[in-house]
């Protein structure tokens, strides 16, 4: 009878036993494809008790015991031909049983291993949950949390949007034309203040139910399947919160860098390349705090990287997702990235996953991208990066004068420079995201530069992303400005961004510009797995192709002022002998042999096929 309400108490409550023995991970799955599986018990003084299993196929390899009383590590090892289902984890001194731990081990979906992810082929919506939509007023203020005011006249605090919210318009996203979800974190960030943002995670295993549960985020990642929508989780794995559940009773000296005296990254993320830096500058960069709110986790801790790893496999398996997101990529130690990475990838062969390496130079970026031949030796398995230096590049070119050294100069150099890329499609490009000012306020609210950025994005080479709100024109500078409630997530709204209710016309026009680009975009194979060839812009105009075998996408980028005359001549060795193509952006036809007359601050993209 007792392990019988031990089960329902662990099921309710996420602990086990009378004792509230936390577990993690608090369940498995048979059929893995690497054994091995390493769980964490906390509760008190079970430190020096002995665990005992009696399940076929399941096997104690190593019990581990830290210098904390209260923390076990068990080995185990699950046999191939394991069945799913549920047993007890007995904790024994002397030989008695003191407690009994309740365990499940599920059955795996069939061709889990083989999921597919996201691509080229994809455009992903980026979503911050709390500003978004409000669909569950029930869970805006949750007793016994740190920040449980709503104040939506706070940039920085809560504004009450959770999963409910994502889910009631994901046929907005769809219809769009999105194929891909990625939401800002929303596991447990229980801090006192700025907990929106969901970069501060309290507990690893858990949705904060200011977003919702568990539950929900695994039936939100159902229905973007059921919708033809891709979900992709955005991981922590540098540091946690500051009021992590663990922060009151860490397992060992050196679960943190600087546990007992903090001190801060410097962010210089150079030194980890430099030949001539500092050994100490380097290291301060990764096992710096991030803030003082961010405790930087020390995964050179064998027990810690393991916690972590096992931690984005089981989010993975648990809610079925397409693809995960990596913060603060390169301020984690790279050889925990290293075996992150691989053993990540090796359990899911198809599986995307994009790091973040916030930095403007490629030569920085690329070296962390799987097949990179490094100058040191360092392997990854890291398929995707985050394109920054493309990113500055082109927002910085889009509104410069064009001289020798700027304007559209910038992004074509900035290309050129793929060959430090062993993949530069795989690269995940962005106009803006939730880190860096609205794109509506980098080009000061000008509509065509506007609309010239987002064909851009649409059109190179890599994966695209676009920022919830960019469709109706969103503002903003500072994070939290920028990351602003999205008119009609929430009753009572007098603008509804999602039925256009109050849009003023450029707010309208753009949604059209936007929804027509991308519903061409995912029906054309041209852009998704063609190949890239530009030329040096003349004149504030860039024109560059994606091309197949006989299939091609022509972009023309006028930025300037005035019209402009395009001799297609110039650009015969992608035209060849075809005679006509198609504005995309208009359904207009264009002889392909004459001059093209271009409007003033107009993009162009023309689609037409060559013979074989």
């Amino acid at each position: 009878m007792k392990s019988i309400i031990s089960i329902l108490f662990f099921v309710l409550f996420g602990y086990s036993g009378f004792s509230q023995i936390k577990v993690e991970p608090n369940c498995w799955w048979v059929g893995m494809k690497n054994p091995g599986l390493q769980i964490m018990l906390h509760g008190d003084d079970i430190g020096g008790l002995k665990p005992q299993i009696s399940y076929k196929g399941v096997k104690i390899k190593n019990v581990i015991q830290v210098e904390n009383p209260n923390y076990l590590f068990i080995d185990l090892n699950i046999d191939a031909r394991t069945l799913p289902g549920n047993f007890e984890i007995s904790l024994l001194k002397d030989g008695e049983i003191q407690e009994n731990v309740a365990y499940e081990l599920k059955a795996r979906r069939r061709e889990s291993s083989e999921r597919q992810s996201y691509s080229p082929a994809d455009v992903i919506y980026l979503i911050t949950p709390d500003r978004f939509a409000n669909g569950d007023v029930g869970n805006d203020v949750v007793k016994g949390m740190n920040e449980m005011n709503i104040d939506r006249s706070n940039p920085n605090g809560r504004h009450g949007g959770d999963i409910q919210g994502v889910i009631d318009n994901l046929d907005y996203i769809k219809e769009l034309g999105f194929t891909a979800v990625w939401l800002m974190p929303v596991l447990e960030n229980d801090q006192k203040e700025l907990s929106y943002h969901g970069y501060s995670i309290t507990d690893f295993y858990k949705v904060d139910p200011r977003f919702g549960s568990n539950e929900q985020y695994v039936e939100l990642s159902r229905l973007c399947k059921e919708k033809g929508l891709k979900l992709i989780i955005d991981v922590v794995l540098n540091h946690c919160g500051s009021e992590h559940w663990w922060m009151s009773d860490l397992p060992t000296k050196d679960w943190l860098n600087f546990q007992e005296n903090k001190s801060f990254t410097n962010h210089r993320k150079t030194t980890l390349h430099d030949p001539h830096a500092a050994e100490k500058d380097s290291l301060q960069l990764v096992d710096g705090w991030f803030v003082e709110t961010m405790p930087d986790m020390n995964q050179k801790n064998g027990l810690m990287a393991n916690y972590l790893i096992q931690n984005c496999i089981w989010w993975v398996e648990y809610a079925d997702l397409d693809g995960i997101r990596v913060d603060t990529y390169s301020y984690s130690d790279r050889y925990f990235l290293r075996s992150w990475s691989s053993r990540l990838m090796t359990e899911y062969p198809n599986l995307n996953i994009v790091g973040e390496e916030w930095n403007e130079d490629p030569a920085i970026v690329s070296y962390w991208q799987r097949g990179k031949v490094n100058y040191d030796g360092y392997t990854s398995s890291l398929p995707s990066l985050i394109d920054f230096p493309l990113q500055k590049a082109f927002n910085d070119g889009l509104i410069e004068e064009d001289n020798y050294n700027t304007g559209f100069i910038k992004p074509y150099e900035m290309l050129a420079k793929d060959f430090l890329y062993p993949e530069p499609d795989d690269l995940l490009i962005f106009p803006d995201n939730h880190d860096v000012e609205r794109l509506y306020t980098q080009v000061g609210k000008d509509l065509d530069l506007f609309k010239i950025a987002l064909t851009f994005y649409l059109t190179t080479r890599g994966i695209p992303q676009i920022f919830y709100g960019t469709e109706i024109l969103l503002e903003g500078t500072s994070h939290g400005e920028a990351r602003s409630d999205f008119p009609g997530g929430w009753n009572g709204d007098e603008v509804n961004g999602f039925i256009d209710q109050g849009l003023n016309e450029d707010q309208k026009e753009v949604k059209e510009f936007l929804q027509v680009l991308l519903k061409w975009r995912k029906a054309n194979d041209v852009v998704a797995n063609g190949k890239l060839g530009h030329f040096i812009p003349q004149d504030g105009v860039y024109v560059y192709f994606r091309y197949l075998e006989s299939k091609r996408v022509m972009v023309i980028l006028n930025k300037n002022n005035h019209p402009c005359s395009l001799e297609f001549s110039r650009y015969s060795s992608y035209i060849k002998d075809a005679k006509t193509g198609v504005n995309v952006l208009t359904g207009d036809k264009v002889r392909l042999q004459e001059k093209l007359d271009v409007a003033a601050k107009t993009p162009i993209v023309i689609e037409f096929e060559i013979l074989k």
